[in-house]
């Protein structure tokens, strides 16, 4: 007589499955909530102190919608402040706070680190990253995504001969940092995905993998869609 095989799936790997997938489900929005918590904890605790002993005893029992109270005010002072910023007497009195900020040890080069890596990253600067591409790196036959920061043609380009862009390429998970690569054109593959996606993918270490279509796939459902619709 044979054995008898034993079921594919015991109920505890069927508990174990439903509970990872139901894990997977809430996993975001627990995320955003304690992020969203924080920034209120942080924000609306460090300045609530300052006017809760002026409020009536009756509303002192409630920290956290104080909490949410003075995060809308500092969001709203920082808003004012992006708003100052642009006219010369908010930039002036802005330059004086900052090199006042600069001028202290340690907390002066902090505050350069973020400040570059805000400039990087920041609206300013949203159209830093041009277009996501593709190239060998660090070696021949390992590829890797980058961004392609620049066509320019200027004296490092130009010392190497040939037509050559400028790619940067950052670590994972942190895109702060990276290597700077000048490569040429040839060596160069431009990729469809949007800079958005591609950034997602390298903080990911490439676990989030961007959904693609080819031409001839995205033809052919187009084509469904039309037939679909007549």
């Amino acid at each position: 007589m044979s054995p008898e095989v034993p079921p594919s799936n015991s109920h505890f790997v069927t508990f174990r499955n439903a509970f990872l997938s139901g894990a997977l489900l809430v996993a975001p929005l627990i995320v955003t909530v304690w992020a969203f918590g924080s920034i209120i904890e942080v924000a609306g605790g460090t300045f609530r102190p300052l006017y809760e002993r002026h409020l009536p005893r009756s509303f002192q029992g409630l920290p956290f919608l104080w909490d949410v109270v003075a995060t809308g005010v500092v969001i709203l002072l920082v808003t004012l402040l992006g708003y100052l910023s642009n006219y010369v007497f908010g930039k002036y009195f802005l330059s004086i706070g900052e090199r006042a900020i600069q001028r202290i040890p340690g907390v002066g080069a902090v505050y350069n680190s973020v400040k570059q890596i805000v400039a990087t990253f920041g609206s300013q600067n949203r159209n830093l990253f041009n277009k996501v591409v593709l190239i060998e790196f660090p070696r021949k036959g390992c590829w890797t995504l980058g961004f392609l920061t620049s066509k320019h043609q200027g004296e490092a380009q130009t010392t190497i001969g040939v037509e050559a862009w400028t790619v940067f390429v950052p670590t994972t998970p942190n895109p702060t940092g990276g290597y700077l690569l000048i490569l040429p054109r040839e060596e160069i593959i431009e990729l469809e995905m949007s800079v958005g996606d591609g950034m997602k993918m390298i903080i990911s270490g490439g676990a989030v993998v961007p959904p693609w279509l080819s031409k001839e796939q995205a033809a052919a459902a187009l084509s469904a869609k039309k037939l679909v619709s007549r």
